[in-house]
This record gives structure tokens, C-alpha cells and sequence, in this order.
């Protein structure tokens, strides 16, 4: 049955788009590469040129299309923000057959989209005696995939959360729950802060990350400050955690300070040269994974939906200055805000920064689960393990169970 405002959506590119890519793709010129650089100055000449080759014979993007089409009900519909006028957003949205499934928002973050759900969609809804079942949205943020985006300066998380709340209003979800990772992360965050407990009921997320433990937190904070003592050492998961991390900081972030402080000059590259586009995004799916053997189809549909996309790549880097920006410099992930619903963590080891368990540990934290693999991408590279915490998390006996009214993921 079709909703008030709600416009079906089916992926169709135009011809000329697909003609214009064939002809950049037929001019590529490709870079000089250093003797056995492998991974180590970025990503390698062979696997970019295999990658340009299929794409340019071979990929064949009206099969990927159509399967997108098939796998996932889209819709797009009108979202007033407030001093920044009216967006048209693109969203999935499949419910599940039963009447009690618990409303989900499904959030991405760059350099994803709305291709991140597509695994854990056909999980989510599933009926089952043995486990809740969850009606799925999962948005298009502004400027990604086939949403349009803002054109005025300042569009921050605030307004991608008040982008999504709405959409779950429009959708009749007045109460729901979120989970997110990357953006996802920030953005669910802050639904939870501005529209908990009214609306916004318990959020998820695979990205638990929390900056060092400061003096307000005097216990935590001196046993870091003598973790070189083998009584208050951290173990040997956390270690491997902290050098993860200091790996992104110094190798992994060199398009983390472009996107936050010049994101229209790479934009530039992103918006004209597919095989650019290509490099900047193949570097994360490959680095940003726990060992996921990538098909390279899965590659280049990946990445077209960057390059087709309705307001061009370089719509979808603006998110990280503007947040920068607003956060005075700051470190824009991990600013601690407190939330006061049910929050649920999953751990993956393979993420970008991960921080021991003891510095997340929040008051209204009601799950987690720490796993041994799995990186940036979980609900993509893991769906079976990421979707088997929501269950736990919001069913018969976890810790967010019946948070939405008459609404608890099983049948009456």
C-alpha cells in the first residue's frame, strides 16, 4: 500500500550518462607506480587497471541496476528542513509480514550508501518464533546515492538527523530504533539526543569509539595513566585495538583531512574522472576490510552509484567539513555526547579506530558483544553476525526488548 508524499523509485540511468562514462573510461590515463610498491604508497597500478578494464568491458551496470531494483523496495519523497528548504530523499523500505516488527532507521556513512542494507535486509525481516523482526528503512543521506543536496553552508549532523527523523515520521514510525556505523554512527547519535524518548527508542552501532579517558572520569583516567603497570595493563585485544587505530591516524586519514578542510578541490577529481573516483574509494573497501574478498562487480557497482549519483560525488564529501567545522577543529568522531536510551554496541576488529571497552562504557549501555572478525563495513562484510546482535539486543530477554510501544518484533 502506497504512502501519503511517497514516490516509487527504480534506478534507471540514462543512456548518455552510461555513453559519457565509456567515453572518460577509453581516455584514461593511468599513473607511473614505484618497483614493488604494493599497498604502501596506495592503490596498486595492477589492481586499478584490471578494475578500468572490466569496467570498461565487461561490467555490464544495467544487470547491477536491475538486481538493485529487484532486491530493494525504493522510494523518494519530500523532506522540509528547517533553513534549508525542501530535499527530495531516496530510501529503502521493506516491511516485514509481521505486524509487531519493530520500525528500524538503517544509516550509512561514506564512503557507503544505501547498497550497505542490501544484505542485511532479507535478515532483518525475517518471521521467526525464535527471534524479533524489523520493518527497514534505510536512507539515502543528502547528497549520497539519489537524494539531492543541501546547497547552503552549514548542513550538519543536526540536520542529516533531522533529515531521517522525519522520514520515519512521514513513514507513521513515531517510535523507532537506529543502528548505524561511520556517519551512520554520528548521525543515530544525535537522533538519539535530540529526539529520545519520545521518538527514537534505543539506537545500535558497530563504531563504539570514545576519546581517552579525561580527569571527570578520575578511576579511568588513572588507570590509563598507569597502564604501563602489569596490574592495570590492557589486554592483549585492546593493544591490537590501540595499534589499529594508530595505524589509520598516521597511514589511513590522508582523504580525512581533505574532505574536512578543501572537499570542492578534490571534488574536482571525484566528479570528473571515474577512474579517480575509483582509486579514492577502492583504497577503503579494501583497507577498511577484515580480508573481505571483494568481486569486482561488486567493486564497480559500489562505486557507480558514487559516479551516478544525483548530485555528483562531491555532494557527499561536504558532511566532513561541515562537521569539522562546526566541532572548532575537534576530533569529529569521537566527541563524547551522552544519550539517555538504550544504546547497544558490537565490536569488530578490523575497524578504524577502536577503543577499549572501558572507556565506551555508558550508563544506558544494555548490550555488546566483541567479535573476532569483521571491519568497517559490518553490516556488509558480516550481515549474519551484525543482524544476530540486533536480534539479541532487541529480543525476548535483551536489554532493549519491548522499547517500542506494541511494537516488540514478535507476533501477538
Amino acid at each position: 500500500m502506497s504512502i501519503q508524499g511517497e514516490t516509487p523509485f527504480v534506478i534507471t540511468v540514462p543512456h548518455e550518462q552510461l555513453s559519457l562514462l565509456s567515453q572518460k573510461l577509453a581516455l584514461t590515463t593511468l599513473p607511473d607506480e614505484i618497483d614493488d610498491a604494493r599497498w604502501d604508497y596506495g592503490a596498486p597500478l595492477a589492481d586499478i587497471t584490471r578494475l578500468v578494464n572490466r569496467w570498461k568491458n565487461g561490467f555490464d551496470w544495467r544487470k547491477q541496476e536491475a538486481a538493485l531494483n529487484a532486491e530493494l523496495p525504493q522510494f523518494t519523497r519530500d523532506i522540509a528542513i528547517e533553513g534549508y528548504g525542501t530535499l527530495n530523499i531516496h530510501y529503502v523500505h521493506k516491511k516485514s509480514q509481521i505486524k509487531g516488527a519493530i520500525p528500524l532507521l538503517f544509516v550509512h556513512g561514506w564512503p557507503g550508501s544505501f547498497i550497505e542494507v542490501r544484505k542485511v535486509l532479507p535478515l532483518l525481516i525475517e518471521a521467526s518464533p525464535d527471534h524479533p523482526s524489523f520493518h527497514v528503512v534505510a536512507i539515502s543521506l543528502p547528497g549520497y546515492g539519489f537524494s539531492t543536496a543541501p546547497s547552503k553552508k552549514g548542513f550538519e549532523i543536526p540536520q542529516y538527523a533531522e533529515v531521517a527523523h522525519k522520514l520515519m515520521l512521514a513513514l507513521g514510525y513515531g517510535e523507532y530504533v537506529t543502528q548505524g556505523g561511520d556517519w551512520g554512527y554520528r548521525i543515530t547519535r544525535k537522533i538519539a539526543e535530540l529526539y529520545g524518548p519520545k521518538h527514537s527508542k534505543a539506537w545500535h552501532t558497530n563504531f563504539p569509539i570514545s576519546g581517552p579517558p579525561t580527569i571527570s572520569r578520575p578511576l579511568l583516567w588513572l588507570n590509563h595513566a598507569l597502564s604501563a603497570l602489569p596490574f592495570l595493563s590492557y589486554s592483549k585485544r585492546e593493544i591490537a585495538g590501540f595499534e589499529r587505530t594508530v595505524w589509520f591516524q598516521r597511514w589511513g586519514r590522508g582523504y580525512y583531512a581533505e574532505q574536512t578542510t578543501r572537499p570542492q578541490t578534490v571534488g574536482y577529481s571525484l566528479t570528473d574522472s571515474p577512474v579517480g573516483l575509483l582509486a579514492w574509494i577502492y583504497e577503503k573497501l579494501v583497507e577498511w576490510t577484515d580480508s573481505y574478498r571483494w568481486d569486482d562487480d561488486e567493486i564497480l557497482t559500489w562505486v557507480s552509484i558514487y559516479w551516478f549519483s544525483r548530485a555528483g560525488p562531491t555532494a557527499s564529501t561536504r558532511i566532513y567539513y561541515e562537521a569539522f567545522k562546526a566541532a572548532d577543529g575537534k576530533d569529529i568522531l569521537s566527541l563524547g555526547v551522552h544519550t539517555k536510551i538504550p544504546v547497544g554496541y558490537s565490536y569488530f576488529p578490523k575497524e578504524l579506530v577502536i577503543s577499549p571497552r572501558s572507556w565506551t562504557q555508558v550508563p544506558n549501555l544494555v548490550f555488546q558483544a566483541e567479535h573476532e572478525e569483521g571491519g568497517h563495513f559490518a553490516a556488509y562484510e558480516k550481515p549474519e553476525i551484525l543482524v544476530g546482535d540486533l536480534r539479541k539486543m532487541f529480543g525476548k530477554g535483551g536489554g532493549a526488548f519491548g522499547v517500542v510501544k506494541d511494537k516488540n518484533g514478535y507476533d501477538a
